[in-house]
């Protein structure tokens, strides 16, 4: 008698519908997996992208596990997998009702909300800056700060709402854009209790790094260190190129992983992917008992399209992308490789130069013709609104290179970004007269 062998079934909950969600649908496809996905999509449309996705709520978490575990009963669950910061908490407690290995949900929690974060961190006696939170709307610099320090929200991802300030008249500025900013209607759709609050802690001088990985049922396996080699000092703290191995990731690797990996036992980070930020610090006013400082662990992978920098070494020859890594780690199979696929690569996240409606993109093919670049992927559409840091959540796109060290592919980025130009008009806000 044939034995039929059942398919790996794996959740996985995102916020959207987008690049990395098909990326996991077709890695999926390869493995054999099959992928249950779980968005904030509305729940009455009549599946508009023909994907059988559960429709959530990631504000309302009862009812979102409630919908996702309805809809997978009488089915065996393998993983789960989360995209993006929200979705994070959803995947971990679908984990524990189905007692799915996964990160634990007081580890989900932990790892998007900053000031918990750095909680955790002093109750295990982790280097941090020190911390302190005011409610959204304080203009007036509480006690105990000290200067250079940092003004952030507690969820918004990457660098938006994170600023720097010198003094007290910066820190006060600072203060009241924030406010707006966490006053603005996409903010407030996000029916966030912690996005009522603001964190302001200590400046961290030093080079930054960013740490890609997969916890395995409590081991840290290192996929990728990223170097940050553009100065990241503020006033804003926009990310542009990230690089790796360079002589800096080499250097810094052996401080990094034991480092990361205590802030995510610390955190209750298990299972799955972690994505982290970390700045080689010197010692200074910091409460730090070393040079490592974890800034942030996540329990997700890197974002978006940035993931595409990341290949690695296949059986058959063929690069493997990350998401067909995780996807694999998830439902418990052999992973592909560990092992980076080529000698260097980076991306450039195209920075918002100002703010204003995009009219024209130019020098798309000069930029895609620099040697050792991979590709060149302009994002922004045409009479979209952009809105620059720290406000802005976005990019005008990305560029991709790979080559023999991290110096030419630093180059080739910078030589392709040279070429592209971006016609930018300002916004004109139109007010009706009184009386009219």
């Amino acid at each position: 008698m044939m034995q039929v062998t059942r398919r790996p079934r794996v959740l996985l909950c995102a916020t959207t519908t987008g690049y990395q969600t098909r990326m996991f649908d077709e890695a999926a496809s390869r493995l054999d997996v099959e992928l249950v996905l779980a968005t904030d999509r509305c729940d009455q449309l009549d599946d508009p992208w023909r994907d059988r996705a559960v429709a959530v709520r990631f504000h309302d978490e009862a009812a979102s596990v409630h919908a996702v575990l309805q809809a997978l009963a009488g089915q065996r669950l393998d993983g789960v997998l989360a995209v993006g910061d929200r979705p994070v908490v959803l995947a971990a407690l679908v984990a524990e009702a189905r007692r799915v290995p996964w990160h634990s949900v007081a580890g989900a929690r932990v790892s998007r909300d900053k000031r918990r974060f750095r909680a955790c961190q002093r109750a295990h006696g982790l280097p941090a800056p020190w911390a302190l939170t005011v409610p959204a709307g304080q203009l007036d610099p509480p006690g105990g700060v000290s200067y250079p320090c940092v003004v952030k929200p507690l969820v918004l991802s990457g660098s938006r709402g994170v600023m720097r300030a010198n003094d007290g008249v910066e820190l006060r500025a600072a203060l009241a854009r924030l406010s707006a900013l966490l006053a603005a209607p996409d903010v407030r759709e996000l029916r966030d209790e912690a996005a009522q609050a603001i964190q302001i802690e200590g400046y961290v001088d030093g080079d930054e790094f960013a740490l890609e990985g997969v916890m395995d049922h409590g081991r840290l396996h290192v996929l990728a260190v990223f170097d940050k080699p553009e100065p990241l000092t503020g006033p804003y703290f926009e990310e542009t190129v990230y690089l790796t191995p360079t002589a800096r990731t080499r250097a810094q690797a052996l401080a990094l992983i034991p480092a990361v990996t205590r802030a995510a036992h610390a955190a209750g980070l298990w299972h799955g992917p972690v994505h982290a930020e970390c700045r080689v610090s010197a010692l200074g006013d910091l409460d730090t008992s070393g040079e490592v400082v974890v800034l942030e662990v996540a329990a997700r992978p890197i974002g978006g399209l940035c993931a595409r920098a990341l290949v690695f070494d296949g059986a058959s020859g063929a690069g493997v992308p990350l998401e067909e890594v995780l996807l694999a780690h998830a439902a418990a199979l052999a992973p592909p490789c560990w092992r980076l696929a080529g000698a260097a690569v980076g991306v450039m996240m195209v920075p918002i130069p100002r703010s204003g409606v995009l009219r024209a993109v130019a020098g798309e093919d000069d930029a895609r013709a620099v040697p050792l670049v991979s590709g060149v992927e302009i994002t922004a559409k045409t009479d979209q609104r952009l809105v620059a840091l720290p406000e802005g959540a976005s990019y005008l796109g990305f560029i991709f290179a790979e080559g023999p060290d991290d110096r030419a592919v630093h180059r080739a980025l910078r030589d392709a970004h040279a070429r592209l130009s971006f016609q930018i008009d300002p916004v004109i806000e139109v007010r009706a007269a009184v009386g009219a």
